[in-house]
This record gives C-alpha cells, structure tokens and sequence, in this order.
C-alpha cells in the first residue's frame, strides 16, 4: 500500500498525513539543495556563455547523511543510474515492523548537459580536426574522380600492357594483396595517408572529449514513479506498506487487523524519518 492513497481508514489516513509532512521536508530540503549556480561554458562553435547548474553531490551527502542514522532498516546504498542524458540519484530502505514492512524510496532525477570547457585548446583542437577532415574528404574526392585512370596507370607501369581493361580490373579485383599494394601506391603518389589521417581525427576527438564538462539541470518538484520512469525532471519520496504472508509482499490488506503494538511502531518509524530531514 501506497502511502498518500485514499482511504477510509483512519489509522491510513494518518500514516497518510505523516507521508505528506515528510514530503515536503524533503522537498524543502531538495529546493535548498538544487540553488543554482552559473559557470561559463563553450558551445560547439567556440561561443562562451553562462549555463545554470548544480551540483548533485549535495544530494548525495544529504542522502547519506539520511541512511547513516537509519539504525535498524535494511539499506539500499546511494546510487546514481546513467542513461544517456537523464540520471537518477536514489537510496531505498525497509525495516520489518511485525508481518508488516515499512519501505521508503528517495530519488532525484536530472538532465546532463555537455559544454566544452571554456579554453583556448578546444579552439585550437577544433581548428586541426576541421583541416584534417577537409584534406581527407578532398583527397577521397581526387581518388574517386581519379581511381579508374589511376589503377590502370599503375597497372601498365607493373607491365600488364597486353590486356585490355576489363582484364586489367579483373586481375587488380581479384587479388586482394595485390589491390592493398597498388592503392598504397596511389596514396604516395597523391600524397597522402589515409591511416595517419584517421589515426589523428580520433586522437583530436579523443582529446576535445577530454575538454568536455557536464552541467546538471533539474525541476525541485516532487513527482510520481510513473513520471520517475517516463523521464521527467523532480524529485520522489514514497513509502509503502506491505503485508508478509509465507515471505511474500502483499500490498493490498486490511489495516484493521493490525494490532496496536505494530501501529505504534510504524508511526514511531516514519517520525523518526521525519526528523531526520530536519537535521
């Protein structure tokens, strides 16, 4: 059972009231932690501006500030989920009150953004990769607008004078040690090296990944698991209780039968959570 669901219960509609009261000390608490600030950044085409951002390490210390003193519940440690641009920063806790288990989720989801740092390297970086990518595609064009000619050149000079040129492609098709050599041959007498050029283009990307810094982005709203799973900005912090039957989690129960001693508890519980957001 999802604390915070209607019911006519009055013992679930005060869990339900406490629910509420800890959500938004949590939520306070995340305003206070995502307080943007700005950096300057460069974008793509060496432009420097300002980018707001925060800092999810924050959100990490206040989580771990929270599951330290969680004496008795069974910890899920932090962790942070990668997926592309949107990460997620969550912990998970449980404690068993009787047959009945008493579950929390606190999550943060963002967006990553990547900006270059703002030195004068990445220009430089840039500049060397564009000429590089220009020289190739000009040098792959006088190939390709060349190659026909430039095989059978090369071809003749090997002495295959006597055949016509179906048979010349034929042979040069045919054998493949032959083909890598005669194309070797091409590149030298072009001036150029395909390989080292490709070998350079991926150490400059290479190297302008390295220059690369991420930004954070996110919405100091509390949102539900299904706007958790679909990607949306915010923050989540649920609870549930679940009923034990033969080791298994039932959600649905009646709170009716349960005795006063494990009403007490389970309300001593989400105090305590309580109060430890407002540490």
């Amino acid at each position: 059972m999802r604390l915070g669901s209607r019911s006519s219960n009055d013992f679930i509609q005060i869990l339900n009231k406490k629910n509420e009261i800890i959500q938004q000390s949590f939520l306070a608490n995340i305003v206070e932690l995502n307080k943007s600030i700005s950096i300057k950044v460069m974008l793509g085409d060496a432009t420097i501006t300002e980018q707001k951002t925060f800092d999810p390490e924050l959100i990490n210390t206040f989580y771990q500030k929270i599951i330290k003193n969680l004496k008795e519940w069974s910890i899920q440690e932090v962790s942070i989920s990668n997926n592309d641009d949107l990460r997620r920063i969550f912990t998970k806790f449980e404690i068993r009150e009787g047959n009945y288990l008493i579950s929390g989720h606190l999550s943060l989801q963002y967006h990553v953004l990547l900006y270059y740092k703002p030195e004068q390297q990445v220009i430089q970086l840039q500049k060397e990769l564009s000429d590089i990518i220009d020289l190739t595609k000009n040098k792959e064009k006088q190939m390709s607008d060349n190659s026909d000619q430039f095989v059978l050149n090369k071809l003749k000079d090997k002495g295959y004078n006597d055949f016509d040129h179906q048979k010349l492609f034929e042979i040069f098709y045919e054998n493949d040690e032959f083909r890598e050599k005669i194309y070797k041959e091409i590149e030298q007498d072009i001036e150029v090296d395909f390989q080292d050029l490709s070998n350079k283009k991926t150490l400059l990307i290479k190297q302008l990944d390295n220059l690369l810094m991420e930004t954070y982005q996110t919405s100091s709203v509390l949102i539900d698991d299904n706007r958790l799973i679909t990607g949306e900005e915010g923050c989540l912090c649920t609870f549930d209780i679940e009923f034990i039957r033969n080791k298994t989690k039932e959600g649905l129960f009646d709170p009716r039968k349960i005795s006063e001693s494990v009403k007490e508890n389970i309300v001593k519980r989400l105090d305590e959570f309580s109060e430890l957001l407002k540490m």
